[in-house]
């Protein structure tokens, strides 16, 4: 079975209630090697303090807020991107080794390197 059996969008496009922020699902690819997989996630305005990856109960989740710093003698005239925060919720059948989950934030775009679990590695078995 792959790694991601489930996609749990976190943005649905449906308009926000009241004062609940949007959240947006980012850009994502996921590759798949003997010894796991490779995950990139593109978050552009976001920063390492602003990022959270959280592996529990067989769920991958990674949220952020972009924050775009502007001086004060700024006035905003037409902007493209938003502070929107950024949610990606992704449903494994504990595949993965959560002790050897590896994170590098690069230039607005997150790596991931997730160790596939000893359980979820194909064995060969020998016969008697």
């Amino acid at each position: 079975m792959s790694f991601f059996n489930a996609l749990i969008p976190a943005f649905n496009g449906a308009a926000p209630e009241g004062d609940v922020i949007p959240t947006r699902r980012p850009q994502y690819h996921v590759a798949e090697n003997d010894a796991g997989y490779s995950l990139t996630v593109n978050l552009p305005g976001v920063a390492k303090d602003g990022l959270e990856v959280t592996d529990e109960n067989g769920e991958l989740r990674i949220t952020g807020k972009r924050a775009l710093p502007l001086p004060d003698n700024v006035a905003v005239l037409h902007r493209e991107s938003s502070d929107a925060l950024f949610e990606l919720v992704l449903t494994h059948d504990n595949t993965i080794d959560s002790e050897k989950i590896d994170a590098e934030l690069k230039d607005g775009v997150l790596h991931l390197t997730l160790a596939k679990a000893e359980s979820a590695k194909p064995r060969k078995i020998s016969i008697s």
